[in-house]
């Protein structure tokens, strides 16, 4: 099945219903091991029709970007093949004005240290990572349409903003004419469903959002390797991802993964491809970013395509049945 392409809310922008992300991906091996894991994995995604992949500051301390910047220079792509996001909040620097904060100052210079790790002129997406209550919404989103107007990125949207927080920053934006927030990076998968579906229900069609969404497959939870405990090599074993470890291990959620792993098994799919397709199901989700440490399983996470027209209404209905209550 070919890939889709979406506009990423009202934006004129398509993106891959299936997109890549470097979220731990890069994280725990050397530069070199590293530059050209990523190139494979970035080029089995593009082969599959892949166009955006996404990525942050705060991923391995700014590393992320370093290695995948290089993998798009190893891979020799044309800038205008892909399209590449960077988030900023957590900051690299523990000092006053440069962590934990969307201030002027702070984003003005992380653009700045995004852009020289990628080795690019501009990024397509630059995201507010995590709201700051102590900045006002005013400076931030005079800062981040500055950002756009430079032409150091292209839209800028938020990450796990509330639906009252994105709607203020977009007032301001139009009250001012300025570069208005175009979308939303939330959390969405089968056990986290109430932001994406109901809290932002309203700005999909107020002010056209368009939502890149991360965690699809729960970190892992959802592919069903946790059902019989937390397995050598995972996630939840790598240093400083302990708190992974109650929400995998988790009984009353490992048992909604064993029912819908019974839908998954009719279907003739994987709990994965599963999984991916019903995020992928909702027409206010943009593109689901997919995860994975090698080609093989990139390539494995794109047969999600194949799922889609399988999750007829009856299908869905009955994964409601499991995964709201």
């Amino acid at each position: 099945m070919e890939m889709e392409y979406r506009r990423l809310g009202r934006s004129g922008l398509k993106v891959s219903v299936l997109s890549f992300g470097s979220w731990v991906t890069f994280a725990n091996k050397d530069q070199i091991a590293q530059a050209a894991e990523a190139a494979e994995c970035l080029s089995a995604a593009k082969d599959a029709g892949v166009n955006f992949f996404d990525n942050a500051e705060g991923y391995a301390s700014g590393e992320s970007e370093r290695v995948m910047g290089e993998a798009f220079r190893q891979l020799g792509w044309k800038r205008h093949e892909y399209v590449v996001s960077t988030k900023l909040f957590w900051g690299l620097h523990n000092v006053p004005n440069m962590k934990n904060t969307l201030n002027r100052k702070y984003l003005s210079q992380a653009i700045d240290g995004s852009l020289e790790r990628f080795g690019l002129d501009f990024v397509d997406l630059v995201f507010c990572h995590r709201p700051d209550a102590n900045t006002p919404i005013e400076e931030t989103v005079w800062a981040m349409s500055d950002m756009i107007s430079q032409g150091k990125a292209l839209y800028w949207g938020t990450s796990e903003w509330s639906a009252d927080e994105i709607r203020a920053a977009w007032n301001i934006a139009d009250k001012h004419h300025l570069h208005k927030p175009v979308m939303e990076q939330p959390q969405y998968n089968l056990f986290w469903r109430d932001r994406v579906e109901n809290e932002y229900k309203r700005l999909y069609e107020d002010i056209g959002l368009g939502t890149t969404i991360w965690s699809p497959l729960s970190s892992g939870l959802l592919t069903g390797k946790y059902l019989n405990g937390v397995p050598e090599g995972s996630r939840a074993t790598l240093p400083g991802y302990e708190w992974l470890r109650d929400m995998l291990t988790d009984e009353k959620r490992n048992a909604k993964v064993a029912q819908l792993k019974v839908i998954a098994d009719e279907l003739g799919i994987t709990l994965s491809q599963l999984s991916l397709a019903w995020c992928a199901r909702n027409p206010n989700v943009s593109t689901v970013i997919t995860g994975a440490s090698n080609a093989d399983q990139v390539r494995e996470n794109m047969t999600a395509l194949e799922a889609m027209p399988l999750l007829t209404k009856e299908i869905m209905d009955r994964i409601d049945v499991i995964s709201l209550f």
